[in-house]
């Protein structure tokens, strides 16, 4: 049995007792809710996190052995890099979703890039989350692409757990990580956990919540479950020695400043649980699981675009947060991930987008554990669903029943890097357009045409080079359309609208092109024209492209 079909039979027995049609009243809708986690995993690329994400799978019973993160030495690749070109570059290049049981909860796992160039991707996804796991590198500690995730995280008011990670491994002092923390991202770290030894000589931890010491074992390979052995004070100071006198000092120290776990404040925002690790040998993942479900918040009422909080219990709602294509090379189709908000969801129910106030078929509705997909009948508040092949949705759409709500829209990038794509073969133009449109739908790039010929080459607009790059390898790899990449000088991009485009045609230097979403867009070759313009012409239609950062 896959591992999918059997995380839903366990969900299935964990939480309902149907008899009949799906339960659906009001007492049902706020139990499953309850029940629900739905969080995000963070981090600089190559702090671990996608080895943790593979890592809580394995102790969630998902998986029977871990795999390996990186795609060498004919090694597998993880179960949440699931493209070819994730596999060969040993990184997470797209936001991947799995669901799975543990602890008589659903969890909505969603492994998220840490590459900088797919920090649009990352954001998107904390949209859809309750709470973020943040994983630093024991060596490393707060790195750029880690502050920056933070802000949104910090913006949308997202409580954070943090995982020191490496800990196996030579590092720094994790007193010195505490004052980092504090200090770099305003969060004040109240470790849940001690770490018994040094980095790189890891023993255990100690439980400051309960005093428990817990020394660890290492398994090979780290492809199966640490063994935990519970040791009392009395041996652990005997066997131990100065890296036990040493972990008690640090707690007696943590306890007479008041760094201690609460809830409340965590919950808040102004505090962080800190737990210590290392995901590649395990020590440590069981802990920070299951504060997955003892600290972090189930799905909460979600603000609609009238600033009014829905109701969890209120008729079914739902927001796109990610459209993939391809997950499946097999059938060559299209899913929508959307993010459950509030109601009770059953397949080939009537629901409407409304944006275009159409239709949206949910027969195929399925669950994601990776790229493997199954079927499901229903859904709650916190849940991802996948709706397969459903013509039209774009990211950022609202899905109902019932009377219509919208959320607010998705944050969009200012593009950074501009290149101009060509066909190395004509005689697959036809491939080269179906690839455009839906690579521009995903979010890969934006793609801008021009108004007076939209057949022109095209100019594709990214927050990063690596986005240009994966962009072309899916284009000749998922569409058989492989592509000629010339990388353009424009220094910036304003949206604009039809009364001011006759005036920026008439300025050298500018051109104007059409957004995938019907957006006008202006793209200067020179940033200072930009910057005299919006100077001396103010009643021209010049508008930033901002990401939704700002908690204001």
């Amino acid at each position: 049995m896959y591992a999918i079909e059997w995380a839903w039979q366990i969900a299935s027995d964990c939480y309902s007792e149907r008899s009949g049609d799906a339960v659906s009243t009001t007492t049902d809708v706020l139990k499953e809710a309850k029940n629900r986690r739905t969080f995000a995993i963070i981090s600089h690329p190559d702090a671990g996190k996608t080895t943790l994400t593979e890592k809580f799978l394995l102790y969630a019973g998902a998986v029977q052995e871990a795999g390996a993160v990186h795609a060498r030495d004919n090694r597998r690749s993880s179960t949440s890099d699931w493209m070819d070109i994730e596999k060969q570059r040993g990184i997470s290049i797209s936001s991947a979703v799995m669901q799975f049981p543990y602890r008589g909860h659903m969890f909505n796992l969603l492994d998220t890039p840490g590459h900088k160039d797919f920090s649009e991707d990352t954001y998107r996804v904390l949209a859809a989350v309750d709470a973020v796991i943040m994983v630093l590198d024991t060596a490393k500690g707060i790195e750029a692409q880690t502050l920056k995730l933070f802000q949104v995280c910090k913006a949308r008011r997202l409580p954070v757990l943090t995982f020191l990670n490496k800990f196996d491994r030579p590092g720094r002092d994790p007193l010195e990580l505490l004052d980092e923390i504090e200090q770099k991202i305003g969060l004040r770290p109240t470790p849940a956990v001690w770490p018994v030894g040094i980095p790189g000589d890891f023993r255990g931890v100690i439980d400051r919540r309960n005093g428990d010491y817990i020394r660890f074992t290492r398994t090979s390979g780290g492809s199966s479950a640490a063994p935990e052995e519970l040791i009392d004070a009395t041996r652990a100071a005997q066997e131990e020695g100065p890296s036990w006198t040493a972990a008690l000092d640090n707690c007696a120290l943590l306890d007479a400043i008041g760094a201690n776990v609460e809830l409340k404040s965590f919950l808040a925002g102004i505090t962080t649980p800190v737990f210590v690790g290392s995901a590649l040998t395990n020590f440590g993942v069981r802990m920070l699981l299951d504060a997955a479900v003892d600290l972090a918040p189930a799905p909460a009422p979600r603000v609609d675009d009238s600033g009014a909080e829905r109701a969890l219990e209120s008729d079914f709602s739902a927001f796109v947060f990610k459209v993939q294509a391809n997950m499946d090379p097999n059938h060559r189709d299209r899913l929508a991930f959307a993010r459950v908000c509030s109601g009770h969801f059953e397949r080939a129910m009537d629901v409407s987008c409304a944006r275009t106030g159409r239709t949206v078929g949910t027969k195929y509705a399925t669950t994601a554990f990776g790229s493997d997909r199954e079927t499901i009948e229903d859904a709650y508040p916190g849940d991802i669903i996948g709706l397969v092949n459903a013509t039209g949705l774009q990211i950022g759409d609202t899905l109902y029943a019932g009377p219509r709500v919208a959320y607010p829209p998705l944050p969009r990038f200012a593009p950074e890097v501009f290149a101009i794509a060509r066909p190395l073969d004509m005689g697959r133009f036809k491939q080269f357009r179906r690839g455009l449109a839906q690579l521009d739908e995903e979010g890969v790039v934006q793609v801008l045409r021009d108004l007076d010929v939209a057949e022109a080459d095209p100019v594709l607009a990214a927050v990063g080079a690596l986005q240009i790059e994966v962009f072309a390898y899916r284009l000749a790899h998922e569409f058989n359309a492989p592509v000629d990449m010339q990388y353009a000088t424009y220094q910036a991009i304003r949206v604009t609208d039809n009364k001011s485009i006759d005036r920026l045609r008439h300025i050298g230097g500018i051109r104007i092109l059409r957004r995938g979403d019907g957006a006008l867009v202006a793209l200067f070759e020179n940033r200072y024209r930009l910057q005299r313009l919006e100077k001396d012409e103010p009643e021209l239609t010049l508008i930033p492209i901002l990401a939704d950062t700002d908690p204001s």
